[in-house]
């Protein structure tokens, strides 16, 4: 059989690309393509045989917003997000920031920043700390999936076949404390952490602690031990919490232990910041 040119389609509609993507299943759903082509780590990237542009599917590029929620298009680009101002909850803002230069991140998208494959980029753990929800639409059916589902720890994406992610909605959740670190700067290893926290009437109401690397880390139970505690925490209460979590973050195998030290070194920093 003689081999198939290369083919690039260009849906206006969902209905179209479904019934590209029906014809020819490996096709690649592409967006900003930045995280796609820099993870060749070559000057001519090579591309898939088939590829399905996202660019004129106006509906992944729209933002709304309620009193509850941000909706954001999975086609809109990271420096809009930003530009976007207070809105964006604090976490998200920071995450987004860290992301290269302005000039990459006016051609990235938030929705291709949450589907790369070898790894949870920056919009991950913050997305996941704010309880955030993902809208993943296929030909026949709509489902919503929670940002730390989407991502579990040793596992892809959780896409069905024939899935795209065409919206993100962030609860807009006032947070008094937000707290953000990157480590590495690869597509391959590294990750981010964020940490959140609201308290009410000197008492910790919640409080949230997420690293996103190959998947998503996250120690409810340890979380759970400071949550309805007085501020400014008691030592003991402090070094309970930190036992807890070093056990934890101790048990992993990932990310490697120069990470995980990291990690650890700057939760119990912003642990120890709210101690007598």
């Amino acid at each position: 059989m003689a081999a198939q040119h290369d083919q690039v389609f260009f849906p206006a509609t969902f209905q179209e690309l479904f019934s590209s993507w029906a014809r020819f299943p490996e096709a690649l759903p592409f967006a900003g393509g930045t995280a796609f082509i820099c993870s060749q780590g070559a000057h001519i990237p090579k591309l898939p045989q088939s590829i399905l542009s996202l660019d004129k599917l106006e509906e992944l590029r729209r933002i709304t917003r309620t009193e509850l929620y941000l909706e954001l298009g999975a086609m809109v680009k990271i420096n809009d997000v930003i530009r976007l101002g207070k809105i964006v909850p604090e976490a998200l803002r920071l995450s987004l920031e860290g992301i290269g230069c302005p000039q990459l991140r006016s051609l990235a998208t938030i929705g291709g920043n949450i589907c790369f494959r070898n790894r949870r980029l920056d919009a991950s753990a913050a997305l996941a700390a704010l309880d955030a929800a993902y809208e993943l639409r296929s030909a026949q059916s709509t489902r919503w999936i929670s940002a730390a589902r989407f991502s579990s720890f040793r596992g892809l994406p959780a896409f069905n076949q024939g899935e795209l992610l065409t919206r993100i909605r962030v609860p807009l959740e006032q947070w008094n404390y937000t707290a953000y670190r990157k480590f590495g700067n690869s597509l391959d290893d590294g990750g981010t952490v964020v940490f959140i926290m609201k308290n009410r009437k000197n008492m910790l109401d919640d409080i949230r602690i997420v690293f996103a690397g190959k998947g998503i880390l996250r120690d409810k139970n340890s979380e759970a031990s400071l949550i309805g505690k007085q501020l400014p925490l008691n030592i003991r209460e402090t070094e309970n919490f930190m036992e807890r979590w070093k056990a934890f973050i101790s048990a992993l195998e990932e990310p490697d232990l120069f990470t995980r030290t990291g990690i650890f070194n700057f939760v119990e920093t912003l642990i120890l910041n709210l101690a007598d």
